[in-house]
């Protein structure tokens, strides 16, 4: 389980590689990744509600991205103790990005389809909602 942060994201090659090595690699039949990037079409555009970013019919050039830690590992902490879950990884941009830049990658591994779909859709959820900072610059 861990939380990291940089310029550029990892390689999910060499993730996968260092799962698959990992004790936890025995008990894990499915891993699911997540890459979220930054797209041009604004936040209220695609989900349909009201934000401070960009308006919709507008296009986004950038965004500014930061993260609580603390918030984030205590996420990874609780997918870590879902059912079936054996592993957690998560890697956050920060500062300021541009259309196409990656923002997170998230990596999980548990035994059966059903638990790590829900640990992925539980786990992106609490980080998008409760942990992170995303303030859209119209292009």
């Amino acid at each position: 389980m861990m939380l990291e942060s940089g310029k550029s994201m990892p390689s999910v090659d060499a993730w996968l590689r260092e799962v698959k090595a990992d004790v936890s690699a025995a008990d894990c039949g499915m891993y699911l990744t997540h890459n979220g990037v930054v797209r041009a079409t604004p936040k209220a555009e695609v989900r349909g509600v009201e934000t401070d970013g960009v308006a919709p019919g507008h296009k986004v050039g950038g965004m500014a991205f930061g993260f609580d830690a603390e918030k984030v590992q205590a996420a990874i902490e609780a997918t870590h103790a879902m059912p079936g879950i054996g592993y957690v990884r998560v890697w956050l941009a920060s500062g300021e990005l541009t259309v196409g830049d990656d923002i997170m990658l998230v990596l999980i591994g548990g035994d059966i389809r059903p638990h790590v779909v829900d640990a992925l859709q539980a786990l992106v959820g609490t980080i998008k909602n409760e942990c992170v900072s995303e303030v859209e610059r119209e292009a």
